[in-house]
């Protein structure tokens, strides 16, 4: 598996968040890497899903940094939205929101424009799941994305958001999850 350190797209894109995200930038810029390259990895795509990956993979989570919030989806779609607005990429909107709003469903997502959905949905499981979840990936691929982009506390921060979250929503434990 090639390993490409530098994407400029996913460059520039998190460049624009990273006085936003402050110091977990180093964590969700790796996770945004693990992502794309596990979707990479899962599917051969084409110059335009991979495109579309990377984009939704930058703005999928940026909620979080937007609202300071475990209720992190909703907040994530507008920047996303404005992004493929300013490139005349609204064709797109529809299934960039999706991959956005389904990439924490626990079962498969079997809706329109499924086939890049259900990619990023794994992908993402792939990297929450430190690999427990691979979709069939060789444990090797795994290994070398996590070695590769360290978690560098993303799923810590993760965890000390969703308990600050837990203590003011006991009944709504988990408000980015979906079935």
């Amino acid at each position: 598996m090639h390993i490409e350190d530098q994407i400029p797209l996913l460059e520039e894109l998190l460049l624009e968040w990273k006085k936003r995200i402050g110091d977990e930038y180093m964590g969700y810029h790796n996770h945004v890497y693990r992502r794309v390259h596990f979707c990479l990895s899962l599917k051969e795509c084409n110059d335009e899903e991979r495109e579309k990956i990377i984009i939704a993979g930058v703005f999928h989570d940026i909620g979080i940094w937007i609202e300071d919030t475990a209720d992190y989806i909703e907040p994530s779609i507008p920047p996303a939205m404005a992004y493929l607005e300013r490139r005349n990429l609204q064709a797109w909107n529809e299934e960039i929101t999706l991959m956005i709003t389904e990439h924490h469903k626990l079962r498969e997502y079997k809706g329109e424009l499924s086939s890049l959905v259900e990619l990023f949905r794994k992908a993402d499981l792939v990297d929450f799941s430190f690999g427990a979840f691979k979709f069939g990936l060789p444990k090797t691929t795994v290994k070398a994305v996590k070695k590769y982009f360290p978690n560098a506390s993303f799923h810590k921060n993760l965890a000390k958001l969703a308990a600050r979250w837990f203590v003011k929503h006991p009944l709504n434990p988990a408000p980015m999850m979906k079935w």
